[in-house]
Parts: C-alpha cells; sequence; structure tokens
C-alpha cells in the first residue's frame, strides 16, 4: 500500500511556506502560505477549480517557477539557489506529463519513448539514435506495459488521442524517474478513457520509491485513484486527506467554487 500523509517515507517534496506571485497579475498570489508534503510510494492528487494554483505547484517541483516566499525541496534538494548544472541533475530524476503531451507527431513512437532518457544520453547517442534507433527492446518494454507494443515503429501522428496518452506514459517509463509530475494529463479524453489513462499513470508510479503529484479537475477520478487528495482554492490548501476520507469534502469544495 501507498503512503499516507504522515507516514515515514523519505520526502519526495516538501514546500513549506510557500507564496508565489506573478508579476502584473490582476487575480491575486498564484500560491499562499502553502506547506505541502509528498512522500515515496504516494500518489497525490491536486484537486480545485481553474486559476488554484494546481500547476504553479507542479511548476515549482521542477524549479521553472520560483517561489517569493518559502522553501521548496524536491528529492532531498532546495531548489533555491541551485546552479543550472544541479538544477538539470534534479530535473533528469522527475518524469513530466502535460495534457498536450509534447510529442513529435511526425517522428516514430520508438522515439518518442527513447526521449525519456535523453536526459542520460550524450548528444552523439541522442542524434545517432534518429538514425537507427537505440535500446528498442526498452522501449518496446515499457509500450507492452502499455498496452501498445505492436506501435513502436508507427508514426506517432497516426496514433489515436488514447494511444498517444500510452506513448507519454511509455516515455515515463524508461525514464525511470523518481517524481511524476502531471498536470491535466486526462482533461481532453471522455471519462471512461481518462479512467483508464489514470489508472495506468498509476500503475506507472506503483512503488514504494516513486512518487505521483497529478493534478485533476475530475474529483471522483482523483479519489477513486489516487491515495490522497489535496483540495486548493485561490492558492491555498483548503483540505489534504487520505482518498478515502477526501469524498465528504466534495460538496465543501465545490460551495467554494461558488463562494
Amino acid at each position: 500500500m501507498s503512503a499516507g500523509p504522515g507516514s515515514e517515507g523519505a520526502a519526495v517534496v516538501a514546500l513549506r511556506g510557500v507564496d508565489v506571485s506573478y508579476a502584473g497579475s490582476a487575480g491575486g498570489p498564484a500560491l499562499q502560505g502553502v506547506d505541502l508534503v509528498v512522500r515515496a510510494g504516494e500518489r497525490v492528487a491536486l484537486v480545485g477549480p481553474s486559476g488554484a494554483g494546481k500547476s504553479t505547484l507542479l511548476r515549482l517541483c521542477t524549479g521553472a517557477v520560483r517561489p517569493d516566499r518559502g522553501e521548496v525541496e524536491v528529492l532531498g534538494r532546495s531548489l533555491s539557489g541551485l546552479g543550472a548544472a544541479e538544477l538539470a541533475a534534479v530535473r533528469r530524476r522527475i518524469g513530466t506529463i502535460h495534457q498536450r503531451l509534447h510529442l513529435v507527431g511526425r517522428l516514430r513512437v520508438v522515439h518518442n519513448v527513447n526521449a525519456g532518457r535523453l536526459g542520460r544520453w550524450s548528444t552523439w547517442e541522442a542524434l545517432s539514435s534518429l538514425v537507427r534507433p537505440r535500446e528498442t527492446q526498452a522501449a518496446r518494454a515499457a509500450l507492452s506495459r502499455t498496452g501498445i507494443a505492436d506501435k513502436l515503429m508507427a508514426r506517432t501522428d497516426e496514433l489515436s488521442g488514447g494511444e498517444q496518452q500510452r506513448v507519454a506514459l511509455a516515455r515515463v517509463l524508461v525514464q525511470d524517474p523518481d517524481l511524476v509530475l502531471a498536470d491535466e494529463p486526462v482533461s481532453s479524453l471522455d471519462p471512461a478513457r481518462a479512467d483508464e489513462v489514470l489508472r495506468l499513470l498509476c500503475e506507472t508510479v506503483a512503488t514504494p520509491s516513486r512518487a505521483l503529484v497529478v493534478s485533476l479537475h475530475d474529483f471522483d477520478l482523483a479519489v477513486r485513484r489516487c491515495d490522497r487528495v489535496v483540495g486548493l482554492r485561490e492558492g491555498r490548501v483548503v483540505f489534504d486527506r487520505p482518498a478515502a476520507e477526501a469524498g465528504e469534502l466534495r460538496e465543501a469544495l465545490y460551495l467554494l467554487e461558488r463562494g
């Protein structure tokens, strides 16, 4: 069973008193006084209305956004003051999945899967792999885990949307990161496909040493597939509960949206 709030697993993400504001924003701070710890083995869902701060929180974890106040630690490193090389080393241990997937459509699937290895390959290895794909057996094995091993040499833009989602998951598998961040990865899918893809994503990171933080609009999906649910509203953490206890807070979150 994955770790829950208050467990003793190693902290993969730790935010302490974090504030973030964007210059020129008329909507107030993006995050205010956020405290959050995600431990190894956990699958944590961020829920809340648009503009609640979910994407900003995920970007903090990669160093793409720096806090105005507070501390951000990821994989045991404080991100404040890291140089470019040190930050790149942390990012190599983080897998990201975006709503738009960031796949190159004209390339074959094997190349998009192998993009998960670019942080470990030299420039020569990366370029030569575009001519003759490297480590194809590992790429095929990752695709097999997501159910599309037969698509290894297909052009990515010829795949369905659901198949492309699986390519993005396979890319994370070959990267073998310690932390996976997914920003609204299923919001463009119908409910049945969204549930299937999130199930695969949770299974992908279901190891005692790896953590998942995923932002979702679908509250029920978050409760069904994740271990913890963190509710955000106007940049603040409204609640942080085990999924089994979060269902009762759905109505409160909706009332906040209407308030």
